[in-house]
């Protein structure tokens, strides 16, 4: 049975704003949140469903919407290690107190045939893939996992599906690309594709998100290629079967093709983040040809504009004045609702806004009007309607809005896609209203204004809620660099940055707080935070923030673990750090490679970055042209190039080259990877690329769950049938000197919980301490419910029985 209770210490999650805070709808305050502790009955029994509450995940603004997270259904075994004797797994979970949902659980053990747990997964669980516990699954459980993934339009990243490509490449998986991922065909060989299926790849690969090639523009560019290729090389006309088959391909293509090109291109080109100036008006060339289903502006109806989507805003205030009035009038009034009720991103609604008023200048302008208000004084009431925009100009609209309106509805002012030009009448105006600063309450409606203000004048604000701070730091609404003035506002009003704020504002917010800001963030609030995105950060940022990353994952019992934790912060990792990773075969992928520091490569050999990489060592030919990797390939000579095989071109014609062998290292300290240990089965050969062999039946339930999720605390005696506890175990032998950078636990004794926030920090726990009945200790949970019990390999040879 399932149960919730209140559970104060701690919030490992936040949930992110309402879109409508940072579109043009109204700025709601940010709900509470509340913390839940989810008891989850593991023990045998019949298969039922229980309901619990769900957190809400709030869709960020101006991006495509992304797979909300799916029923949580798990199904354990009757076999969970160190939590079977009570059949308790502890999963923390943050939820809108407001607005709980539903969510289900499935328990029960898996049949006497062995069900296909993978293949069972549901959505969310699958979201937090992770290659290396993927890399020991047999080739029908792979491809039952890939096949799960498409049918649950699962949306992984760029790193995780870089590793898995070449997964299921090596297990011969490729040929069943009709039953995969969209987004996993861009990464795979596309020299491995048959002729006779070039055309049924390229159409379903360019249904992928194509920017999930940032990091491979040697891939990008192969696809492209391939493509074209297909077609029996560059037309000079793309027709409507080209076009069906090139997808989203269609954006990387030379603009004067989309003119000529038949009409349905308007759908390939909607599947584009965003059109370039040349594209942009290389659309509206083809849209007064009126060869489109639109035909001449003149004929355009409301409902084929609508069809457009966000390419209307695209359209140029020349054709706008060529459209018939009431159509152009009933469209701006739609534009403007969608975009108050956060449908339309504020962006592509001052796009249009802006398009459209330039059209409308002369109806709407009230030059020679002077500097009195000739349209009457602004309502309240006037400020909700669609049209407002059109019926005064930024000049009347600093002349005839009063103060007193503008203090008790600004809400619904700002709600309005203002251009630019009206935005800084509004901020003149809230000068004059609020001469020594705006009131707290009044800045978590200005979302859209932030950006026009200086330091100096956020130095005159007070921010003391977490609330206002979030509002003002979501995505889309502070510019970067005022991120530190805005977080310093905050921090003299003694507010503290925790996990669930780091979670709210995003990765990319940590790439602009000064060295001094990061070093207040608590490692504790560090580690319930988990993987954020600092891809984009300047090399001084990622430097200080593995320094930080380093102090909150310290103290991480395995090398896998600890570099799940840390993969994001390695673009600030010293050469020490790399090369020892690269002794623990953790196989990184192509895209966290590429995100390292650029000198420190340098410092790398062949040898190295070839064990670093594993299996993913191939990736560096769909990445030579990154600039991170091409400055590493410059430093090389023909026979190092050749032993890549890559292009023996790419090597440096002068300076001396390095050294295809790898440098020789201190050995890490072997991880105390858990085990099971009296199951049936025999040992699996050890893999030769990838990370150190663990079965599946134990891993850490890092391996498979958001890290958010991961700190997981057991209070309760360690039964007998706790196959999968940390006990007492034999020191490993060790050569050479202690690892300097990976976590360097005591081989003998449990680990002790110390301090009282989650997750904690641990420290070594002396094995001679007697364990007392309800004493805490920290314990990985098996990943039993992804993995047949009765099929789980013991431990390796190399790898002590746990007692």
């Amino acid at each position: 049975m399932c149960s919730l209770e209140t559970w104060q210490p701690g919030v490992p999650r936040v949930l992110t704003r309402d879109k409508k805070a940072a579109g043009c709808g109204p700025a709601l305050p940010a709900r509470p949140l509340c913390s839940k502790v989810l008891f989850v009955d593991l023990s045998p029994s019949p298969k039922s469903w229980t309901r619990g509450p769900r957190p809400q995940r709030l869709p960020a603004p101006d991006v495509s919407a992304k797979t909300s997270s799916a029923r949580r259904r798990t199904d354990m075994g009757p076999r969970v290690g160190a939590l079977a004797g009570h059949g308790l797994a502890l999963l923390s979970l943050t939820a809108h107190c407001s607005r709980p949902r539903a969510e289900g659980f499935a328990q029960g053990a898996p049949d006497a045939g062995g069900a296909d747990l993978w293949a069972s997964a549901n959505g969310s669980l699958l979201q937090g893939f992770w290659c290396w516990p993927a890399s020991q699954l047999p080739r029908d459980r792979l491809s039952a996992l890939v096949r799960r993934m498409a049918a649950l339009q699962v949306l992984l990243e760029a790193w995780q599906l870089s590793c898995l490509a070449n997964l299921a490449s090596r297990h011969g998986l490729q040929e069943d690309f009709a039953l995969h991922p969209p987004d996993l065909l861009l990464f795979y060989n596309l020299s491995q594709v048959r002729e006779a299926d070039c055309r049924a790849f390229t159409r379903r690969a360019a249904q992928g998100r194509l920017q999930l090639l940032a990091n491979l523009p040697d891939q990008r560019g192969a696809l492209r290629h391939a493509a074209l290729a297909c077609l029996g090389g560059p037309h000079p006309r793309l027709r409507a079967p080209d076009l069906l088959l090139l997808g989203a391909l269609v954006c990387d293509m030379d603009p004067a093709s989309i003119v000529t090109a038949d009409p349905p291109v308007l759908q390939n080109l909607g599947r584009c983040p965003r059109l370039t100036p040349a594209q942009g008006a290389a659309l509206n060339a083809l849209l007064a040809g009126g060869r489109t289903q639109l035909g001449p502006p003149g004929s355009w109806t409301l409902e084929g504009l609508q069809a457009l989507g966000p390419l209307a805003t695209y359209i140029s205030p020349r054709l706008w004045v060529q459209v018939q009035e009431a159509t152009g009038l009933d469209f701006f009034r739609s534009v403007v609702a969608a975009c108050r009720a956060g449908r339309l991103g504020r962006q592509d609604a001052r796009r249009f806004v802006t398009s459209f008023l330039e059209s409308q200048a002369n109806a709407v302008s009230s030059r020679g009007a002077g500097r009195s208000c000739v349209r009457g004084n602004i309502t309240a009431a006037m400020l909700r309607d669609d049209l407002f925009l059109l019926r005064y100009d930024c000049t009347q609209l600093g002349l005839c809005l009063g103060s007193r309106v503008l203090a008790t509805s600004l809400d619904p002012l700002l709600q309005q896609p203002l251009p630019t030009e009206c935005q800084h009448v509004v901020k003149a105006k809230l000068a004059q209203l609020y001469p020594r600063g705006l009131p707290e309450d009044q800045l978590r409606l200005i979302t859209s204004l932030v950006y026009l203000y200086s330091r100096a004048e956020i130095g005159q604000w007070n921010i003391t809620s977490r609330d206002t701070l979030v509002a003002l730091l979501a995505s889309g609404v502070a510019l970067d660099n005022q991120t530190e003035a805005v977080l310093q506002k905050f921090l003299d009003h003694n507010g503290t940055v925790t996990g669930a704020l780091l979670v709210a504002i995003g990765g990319s917010r940590l790439c602009w707080m000064s060295p001094q800001q990061i070093q207040t963030i608590r490692p504790s609030e560090f580690r319930l935070a988990g993987a954020l995105d600092v891809s984009s950060c300047p090399q001084s940022r990622k430097d200080v923030l593995y320094a930080k990353a380093r102090e909150a994952f310290s103290g991480t019992s395995t090398v896998a673990s600890y570099y799940r934790f840390m993969r994001p912060y390695l673009g600030g990792a010293p050469v020490e750090e790399l090369r020892h990773l690269a002794q623990a075969n953790v196989s990184m992928d192509i895209d966290t490679f590429t995100n390292l520091n650029p000198r420190v490569l340098q410092s790398l050999s062949v040898g190295n970055v070839t064990t670093l990489l594993g299996q993913n060592a191939g990736d560096l030919w769909k990445a030579r042209s990154h600039p991170t990797v091409s400055s590493w390939l410059r430093g090389l000579d023909s026979s190092a190039l050749g032993s890549l095989g890559l292009d023996t071109s790419l090597a440096s014609p002068t300076g001396p080259a390095r050294t295809t062998g790898a440098s020789p290292d201190t050995t890490p300290p072997s991880p105390h990877l858990v085990h099971t240990v009296g199951l049936s089965g025999k040992d699996p050969e050890a893999p030769t690329s990838g990370s150190p062999h663990a079965p599946l039946g134990c891993l850490p339930l890092a391996m498979a769950l958001p890290s958010g999720l991961l700190w997981l605390l057991h209070r309760s005696t360690l039964g007998p049938e706790c196959t999968c506890s940390r006990g007492p175990r034999t020191p490993a032998p060790r050569t050479g000197q202690p690892h300097p950078s990976l976590p360097d636990l005591e081989a003998t004794g449990d680990l002790e919980a110390t301090g009282d926030r989650d997750p904690p920090s641990y420290k070594p726990r002396p094995s001679n301490l007697p364990r007392e009945n309800g004493d805490r200790a920290g314990v990985w949970v098996p990943l039993a419910s992804l993995v047949d019990a009765n099929k789980v390999q013991g431990p390796p040879p190399s790898a002590p029985a746990a007692t």
